[in-house]
């Protein structure tokens, strides 16, 4: 065959040059394209699919890898090649934060059952009294939550050389020396602290009118001091405790100590303390004798309820500090001394300890009852109220309101 031109088909067409080229079917293959054409899209609406003719004018999308898992997801990583080609059934990816919540569910549950395990614990070591009963005239039941809270001078516990440290002295039997009132408020209002001198003159059923700690040192005071607390404030009593000495001293040393911004230097030993002004940790057996101390102020009563108000206030309010609540090292030890320390109304729990240390950690208003003279009476000094303020002060607490800034111990 002689050579073709360029561009010359390469087989003669039956019409000779210039006539039509008629098509036909042919079972011969055509001849593979050129190779810079192979990589030239075929044109829209045309081609041909697996050697059959398609329909349609979308470009071709290349079939995927059959998938390997139940779901239907394909295998490889985000469809991508060089992914990995199949997984084993049911396999899933670990996903870290499920891993973490179950560990912080672990934990609640741990927290739990510890909170739930301290409270039996705690309840079953509180010691219970019968301080709050029923009586003809009783106050009825007012808004928020009233506690009597009652420091007496029981050496029970102590040794001989734990009162010789303390200076406590060797008195037998059992007085109080402290007397506050707490009122917590039913709504977001501040809890109101009012300290009841002891040597406050009032009524004491059965007795006459005496100093108000003298209710305490009678037959049945336990429960003839909250009544008479009721009488003259006419407020009823939800809850009774009291601490002596002993319980003192361990709980303020199971927080760590307390701190007290001490107004003025205080020397006194029969009080076992040498105090220096200014802020201060105080261990149990220094706070103590800060607040028993009659060593300052020209009316030492008056002065000795400031320190334990602000000594109270300042211990309930570390002991509900978060530092001291859930670091276990703290809240344990002070909740068993808490539980072997004082004594409890019949009606009062753990819970309700907890609810008192929550509501003082507020900033409650601190006062006293408001004073009105202080005469002797049968030789002893007292103290008598200011009848028209005092009455004004606890109709407000009786109320669930707040008390009036002119009605306000000083």
């Amino acid at each position: 065959m002689p050579p073709r031109a360029a561009g010359q088909p390469a087989y003669p067409s039956p019409g000779g040059p210039g006539t039509p080229v008629r098509r036909t079917a042919s079972p011969r293959r055509e001849a593979p394209a050129p190779e810079a054409s192979r990589d030239v899209p075929p044109p829209r609406g045309g081609g041909r699919v697996y050697g059959k003719a398609r329909s349609g004018s979308s470009p071709v999308k290349p079939l995927r890898a059959p998938s390997a898992s139940p779901g239907g997801s394909h295998g490889g990583s985000g469809g991508r090649e060089g992914g990995s080609a199949s997984r084993v059934p049911g396999w899933r990816p670990k996903r870290p934060g499920r891993l973490a919540v179950r560990i912080l569910a672990g934990l609640v549950v741990v927290l739990l059952v510890l909170a739930i395990g301290g409270y039996f614990v705690v309840n079953s070591r509180l010691t219970t009294i019968a301080a709050l009963t029923d009586y003809e005239g009783r106050p009825a039941d007012t808004p928020g939550t009233n506690w009597l809270l009652v420091g007496s001078d029981s050496r029970a516990g102590l040794t001989a050389a734990q009162r010789k440290k303390l200076a406590t002295g060797k008195a037998v039997g059992r007085r109080t020396d402290t007397m506050m009132l707490l009122h917590i408020p039913d709504g977001d209002g501040r809890p109101t602290l009012v300290s009841l001198p002891r040597d406050s003159y009032v009524p004491i059923d059965g007795h006459g009118s005496d100093k108000l700690n003298a209710a305490y040192a009678f037959k049945g005071g336990q429960q003839l001091l909250p009544k008479t607390v009721e009488q003259v404030t006419g407020l009823r009593l939800d809850h009774y405790m009291e601490i002596g000495f002993g319980g003192f001293v361990g709980i303020v040393d199971a927080i760590g100590g307390v701190e007290i911004n001490v107004k003025q230097a205080i020397r006194d030993p029969k009080a076992g303390i040498n105090l220096k002004k200014g802020l201060q940790t105080m261990d149990g057996g220094t706070a103590l004798g800060y607040v028993r101390t009659r060593a300052t102020g020209a009316i030492p009563d008056l002065e000795r309820t400031q320190r334990q108000r602000q000594f109270f206030s300042a211990v309930v309010k570390k002991a509900a500090s978060p530092g001291v609540l859930i670091n276990p090292f703290t809240s344990v030890p002070l909740a068993l001394s808490a539980a072997d320390s004082v004594s409890v109304g019949e009606e009062t729990g753990a819970f309700d300890l907890l609810s008192l240390g929550l509501a003082m950690g507020g900033d409650p208003v601190t006062t006293v009852v408001p004073i009105g003279s202080l005469p002797t009476i049968n030789g002893q000094s007292v103290v008598k109220w200011d009848r028209e303020k005092a009455l004004r002060m606890f109709d407000a607490l009786a109320q669930d309101k707040p008390v009036p800034e002119d009605a306000l111990g000083k």
